[in-house]
């Protein structure tokens, strides 16, 4: 189905896996395209409730592929960005047409994406890793923005997600110095939830995406995801009022009554699942 990365359902998680391991996973526009189209893939399809994102081979991606630089910096490539949002996953309706710009479609995706970031991490595959929802990463993991080393700016929507990760001063650390740090300082810093031994690195992240799949209502993953994106920047007074609004909604769902009788009862939830783009039924 695809050239350029692996693509598995073992439900509830659809696992992406970018796949040019002897080039560190470098990304081309081909391989974009299929990242996209597989993310696209995992919303519609029923089964998946989460998206587990990572790298083959002892990387997770060394950014864009330097061939594609160099043909930048000879002047036959520019870089642009989008506000179509036709065909791209997410909800946008929700969140708006800025998260179809470059790569931001990550966020506006319905289902929860966990990046499992396996090894080195720089430049474009950094910014990829950041627009996930949850970051685990092995003890082997490096990460640079680079940027700066290339003679570029922070690009794709960094120097908007970074700051809201790790605050403005170690944002800019990263960018300035572009300096490697690994999983641990990595941690320490924000920038990821878990560092976790490299041979535990998939198991550990697909034990906490199944428990989360199977504990949590998907329609409820979906909202609050999309909650925490919209609110970034939105006044407080807003924000209380469209969660008022959608906590009102939630209680006529059928998710609601099933988790109190699961608790009740003592049993684990049978949640439905919400697959639909723009789907905001009963749940």
């Amino acid at each position: 189905m695809f050239e350029n990365i692996d693509y598995t359902v073992d439900e509830p998680i659809a696992t992406i896996t970018l796949n040019r391991p002897d080039r560190l996973n470098a990304l081309t526009g081909p391989m974009l395209r299929e990242l996209q189209e597989a993310v696209t893939a995992a919303e519609a399809d029923e089964r998946v409730v989460s998206i587990l994102l990572t790298g083959a081979g002892r990387g997770f991606c060394a950014g864009a592929d330097m061939g594609g630089l160099q043909a930048a910096s000879e002047g036959q490539a520019r870089s642009s960005i989008t506000h179509d949002t036709s065909g791209r996953p997410g909800d946008y309706e929700m969140l708006g047409e800025d998260y179809a710009l470059g790569y931001t479609y990550l966020m506006a995706v319905r289902k929860p994406i966990v990046a499992a970031v396996n090894g080195p991490c720089a430049g474009l595959g950094f910014v990829i890793a950041m627009l996930c929802d949850i970051r685990f990463a092995s003890d082997k993991a490096l990460f640079t923005t680079a940027f700066a080393q290339r003679g570029l700016v922070a690009e794709h929507g960094i120097s908007w997600i970074l700051p809201r990760l790790v605050g403005p001063a170690r944002a800019l650390d990263l960018l300035l110095s572009a300096r490697k740090i690994d999983g641990t300082e990595a941690e320490r810093l924000g920038l990821v939830n878990r560092t976790v031994p490299h041979e535990q690195l998939l198991d550990a992240t697909r034990d906490y995406l199944v428990t989360m799949s199977t504990r949590s209502a998907p329609l409820a993953l979906q909202t609050m995801k999309h909650q925490v994106y919209k609110h970034l920047d939105a006044p407080l007074g807003g924000a209380l009022r469209e969660s008022a609004d959608l906590m009102t909604a939630s209680l006529t769902h059928t998710d609601f009554k099933e988790g109190v009788n699961s608790y009740v009862e003592k049993r684990p939830p049978r949640f439905a699942r919400v697959t639909v783009p723009g789907d905001g039924g009963e749940g």
